[in-house]
């Protein structure tokens, strides 16, 4: 575990943050677009529960071991980001304005009124289904499809979370002493990795994982934000496909 007064610090997070940002990237533009394209191409939905399954497992293991690896080497510099966030004073006032239970209140309300607003938007089009980029061919199809959309949705809950807006920036601050700059690098890196999705999904990557980098530092829980990702991705890939093509009464074909 690194210390903030170790000299050596600076150097040790930025070589770090260049090696993940460079297996992110790897990962994002080689890997998940080209295992993209192949999956919007399938048929077979036990080709698609197959590939479902290795997206959970591949997931877990790259994104939440490269949360464990940053968070073990970094654990000092999490408080850091919230407190040296602190001493600003948009951030602070908004803290004491708002208070950790509205907070929680806005939390629900934004991954509530989004659902809704692009539910009726689906129901009133009733084309395809309402999603941020090109995610069409992974909504669930069928029953049995719906339970890798829910695994899906609650590990990028957790992983995606405990890197991008508790690991990342603490990894960023270590190098660049300023907390702001951290949360503002982390979330532009997660919302690039969304490249596969196109353009679109880039952009709103980008300002969803805002969003949660702003009710994280306002209120200062990890476990909020990891609940609101995984409700948000749940919208996506469970509620939605059950509301308006109820795929839940679908059965798989063999």
């Amino acid at each position: 575990m690194l210390s903030p007064d170790f000299n050596y610090s600076p150097l040790i997070t930025a070589i770090v943050f260049v090696l993940l940002a460079l297996a992110l990237v790897i990962n994002a533009m080689v890997k998940d677009r080209k295992e993209f394209r192949r999956f919007t191409r399938l048929r077979s939905s036990i080709k698609r529960r197959r590939t479902m399954r290795k997206w959970v497992l591949q997931s877990f293991v790259f994104f939440g071991g490269a949360a464990v690896v940053v968070l073990v080497l970094c654990w000092q510099y999490v408080s850091l980001v919230l407190s040296e966030l602190g001493g600003i004073r948009v951030i602070d006032d908004a803290r004491d304005f708002l208070g950790t239970h509205l907070i929680v209140v806005i939390a629900i309300g934004f991954a509530l009124v989004a659902g809704a607003v692009l539910g009726i938007v689906a129901a009133r089009r009733e084309t395809d289904l309402p999603s941020i980029g090109d995610v069409q061919a992974m909504l669930p199809r069928n029953r049995a499809e719906l339970k890798w959309g829910a695994l899906l949705s609650i590990n990028a809950g957790v992983v995606e979370e405990l890197l991008f807006r508790l690991g990342m920036p603490a990894l960023v601050l270590g190098f660049t002493g300023n907390a702001l700059v951290a949360c503002l690098v982390s979330v532009l890196v997660f919302g690039s990795l969304h490249a596969y999705q196109g353009i679109a999904g880039v952009i709103g990557a980008t300002i969803i994982g805002a969003v949660f980098m702003a009710i994280y530092v306002l209120s200062s829980s990890i476990v909020l934000v990891i609940v609101l990702h995984a409700l948000f991705d749940l919208r996506t890939l469970v509620l939605i496909p059950i509301v308006i093509k109820k795929v839940h009464l679908i059965g798989s074909p063999h």
